[in-house]
């Protein structure tokens, strides 16, 4: 049996298991059924020793995909709310490097964190982009991973519950009457994978997931491609992400996931509590729903915290543009803040 056969082979079984969790979250009524279900569920299977596994070749497609379903929905009355997004991009900042600093402090003086591992444990996503900077220092990237993947883990599962606290009614996106004809699926489909290879040479994150977006934004700002996706593709891409999430538990032991346990969810505590904060302010200043505001401040995977919007029926534009504003804002300033010799007294 060949090495890619067997790959395929783990890809299929949590593809399988995750497509499970799916089904019965949803008849659990679960929120965001589709994309939580199958994060719990090949989370439990890689603990308990299953090779879970999702291909790049389906990571890429379905990122794609979810780009492209989130372009459908921007429309010219979307944009106009734009005028108000700087005072809540204004808070994103503060709280993106609050959240650096104070989860970083609390890894080191709680949990014996040394400066560059808590450094990077406590960056609000970017997981790719940790990983470099980490294997140019001299870090513990497992306890590094185990905490990142618990911290989306734990926003996949939790943020959606969270919603529920919210007795107020979120923004919908307006919605298309009619389907893409196939010939526009796969004029915009094309179109995004050359752009998402164009990305990936410029070494840009989430470089599918962002073609699909901008090529179905300009397409259904300027008219020429009117319609939504088929719901099945989006629910699929759903699965896969939500799958991959578990997949990142892959390799590690119950005794490592143990020990980095209470570090993950003191540092993702602390976290939320600061974009609770943010949101809150930007909430009172430009008068939208917390709940909408709570989702586009969770420090959360880009892909993951817009695919959630999308499930949980918010305005995904504003939720994608400031999850990609936090990325262009943690490459800016992370490189900074890992440079920054502490003075005495001082832990970070």
């Amino acid at each position: 049996m060949s090495v890619e056969f067997r790959i395929w082979l783990s890809a299929i079984l949590t593809l399988v298991l995750g497509a499970g969790g799916a089904g019965l979250f949803n008849i659990l009524g679960f929120p965001a059924a589709f994309l939580t279900g199958p994060a719990l569920v090949v989370t439990f299977a890689s603990l308990l020793g299953l090779p879970a596994v999702v291909p790049n070749l389906l990571r890429n497609t379905s990122f794609l995909v979810l780009g492209l379903g989130i372009g459908a929905g921007v429309t010219p009355e979307v944009l106009e709310t734009a005028a108000r997004w700087p005072v809540s991009f204004v808070a994103l900042l503060i709280t993106s490097v609050a959240t650096i600093y104070f989860c970083a402090l609390v890894l080191r003086r709680s949990f014996g964190f040394d400066r560059a591992s808590a450094m990077l444990a406590a960056i609000p996503g970017l997981l790719s982009y940790v990983l470099s900077l980490g294997t140019e220092k001299n870090v513990d990237l497992v306890r590094v991973s185990v905490v990142q993947s618990l911290r989306v883990l734990l926003l996949t599962l939790l943020v959606p519950l969270a919603m529920g606290l919210f007795e107020i009614k979120t923004q919908m996106l307006p919605r298309a009457a009619t389907l893409m004809t196939p010939e526009l699926l796969l004029l915009v489909g094309v179109t995004s994978v050359v752009a998402g290879f164009v990305l990936i040479r410029l070494r840009a994150p989430a470089a599918f997931f962002l073609a699909g977006m901008a090529v179905s934004t300009i397409g259904h700002l300027s008219g020429l491609t009117p319609g939504q996706l088929p719901r099945w593709m989006t629910l699929v891409a759903f699965v896969v992400v939500g799958s991959l999430i578990g997949s990142r538990f892959r390799g590690q032991t119950l005794a490592t996931l143990g020990a980095s346990f209470l570090a993950g969810v003191g540092s993702t505590a602390v976290a939320m509590l600061i974009a609770v904060a943010g949101a809150a302010f930007a909430s009172w200043m430009i008068g939208l729903p917390m709940a909408l505001l709570v989702i586009a401040f969770a420090p959360g995977a880009l892909e993951v915290m817009i695919a959630m919007s999308v499930q949980m029926g918010v305005d995904s534009t504003f939720v994608a543009a400031h999850h990609v504003a936090r990325l262009l804002i943690l490459i800016a300033v992370v490189p900074l803040m890992m440079a920054r010799k502490p003075t005495s007294g001082q832990d970070l």
